[in-house]
Order: structure tokens, then sequence, then C-alpha cells
């Protein structure tokens, strides 16, 4: 059985975060483990408070995984603190991680940043020039390059700009653009555009936590960077599909639907 670690927040009403990324590892038919790097108070409705974790306790989550189940693939989510940022690159790279996927939630969908301007700057350099793919949205992209982004042209700028701050490829997503749901992946110095259908569902929290799971389950079978994300997006797609309905608010996907 393949093995696939997530390392972010905890949201307990389970749409995203830790409890997003293990029903995506599941239904994956991958085994699925967790750090958890803060805890959060949120609904439908939205986040009400938020904990973290030590840094030390973060690393020292990494460091007992890696000792027994070495994962197959990371992906990273929430991460707040820059010290939280330093401790997982200094264990990963420690244990020699593989196929590490970033999600790097800086950006709230109303545009709000949700870093400290040290945190950002933390993922930025830090966390970033490890991964293997990162999947910002728009708003995160444009924090992350210093650029407008109000067309595909300027998702093309961006996408190389990132692609010279890590050793791996980049995914735009373009669900803030379009009227399509067009992801721009920059890898091996090419420009790919993955094409797909925008499903008119308002219950989409925990997409982005969803599909950067997703991929890192694919990329755990040995599957190159393309055909992991096209896969990903194929699952996306059906959960959102699938039309839950949960809460008073921005519900959740149905990560189960191919069950």
């Amino acid at each position: 059985m393949k093995k696939v670690l997530t390392i972010a927040g905890s949201d307990c009403s389970g749409g995203a975060g830790i409890q997003a990324d293990i029903k995506t590892i599941t239904v994956h038919k991958m085994y699925a483990m967790s750090v958890i790097t803060a805890l959060t108070a949120q609904n439908t409705t939205g986040v009400y408070g938020i904990t973290e974790a030590k840094a030390e306790f973060v690393g020292q989550q990494i460091d007992c995984i890696f000792n027994d189940i070495r994962p197959d693939s990371v992906k990273i989510g929430m991460v707040s603190g820059s010290n939280i940022i330093e401790a997982i690159v200094d264990r990963l790279g420690h244990h020699r991680a593989k196929n590490i996927v970033v999600d790097p939630v800086m950006v709230s969908t109303s545009g709000s940043k949700l870093l400290s301007a040290e945190a950002m700057d933390a993922v930025i350099t830090k966390l970033i020039p490890i991964a293997d793919i990162i999947t910002p949205n728009i708003p995160e992209a444009q924090a992350i390059c210093n650029i407008s982004i109000s067309n595909t042209d300027d998702m093309e700028r961006a996408a190389e700009k990132m692609s010279k701050m890590l050793k791996g490829a980049v995914l735009i997503k373009g669900g803030h653009l379009t009227d399509t749901a067009d992801d721009l992946l920059y890898a091996n110095g090419r420009i790919l555009w993955i094409r797909g259908e925008r499903v008119n569902n308002p219950n989409n929290h925990g997409t982005g936590c969803t599909l950067s799971s997703a991929i890192a389950c694919n990329l755990a079978q040995g599957l190159d960077i393309e055909i992991s994300v096209r896969n990903a997006k194929n699952y996306i797609t059906g959960a959102l599909k699938s039309n839950l309905n949960l809460g008073r608010g921005r519900g959740p996907l149905n990560h189960v639907w191919e069950l």
C-alpha cells in the first residue's frame, strides 16, 4: 500500500485541511498519515478560532512518521508561522522526503492575506523551493511573484517567474479568472493548459486542499506530474458534480463520490 503524509491544519467541520486530505487519500486506496500544524474552530460559515502547534512538536510528528512508516509523497497545506515552516523544511530535508506537493495557503477567498509578512517570506524563500509542485490559486500566485494577474498571458508570465523559485512544477488554478476551470501547468520549461469543466456548485469548501492531496496520491503511485494533475482534476470534478449540500454556509465536497 502506498503511504501519503499530509502536513496541514485541522478543520473540525471536516470539509478542508487534514480531514479533507485524509478522506481524499483513503478514497485513493492509500494509507493516510498526518502532521497537524494548527487546530481550527470552523464550519461552513467561517473560521472562529486558530490554535497553532509548537514548531518543535510539528518536527517531532514528522520524525515519528518518517522513522517508522515512510511516506511515498507529502502534501503541505496550512502553515501559519515562520518557525513552523522552518521546522517542516528542516525535517523533510533531513529525511530526504520525495514527491512534495505544496498548497501555499496565503490568501483567503475574499483576497485577505492569511499570513504575516514574515511567514509569507518563509513560504516563498524556504517552503516553495523544496516542492516538486506548488498549487497556488490566482491571488496566491500574485502574492508569491508580485505580478497582477488578470488574463491568461499574466498567468503564463507568473508561472514562468515562479518556476525559477523551485526545482519542480507550478500549477496555477484558474478558477478566479475565467468562466471555465482551466489551470496552467508549467513543468520542464513548457506551458500546458489543463482544460476543465466549471461545475456550478457553491459548495466548494476545501477544493484546494483536496486537489493538492489528490495530486500527492497520484505522485505516490509513480505517475508523472501531468498525469497526476489531470487525474486529480477529474477527481475534483466528480466531487463537485456530486452536489453534496451540508451546512448553512459554503459546504464541503463529497470526497467519497466514487464509492
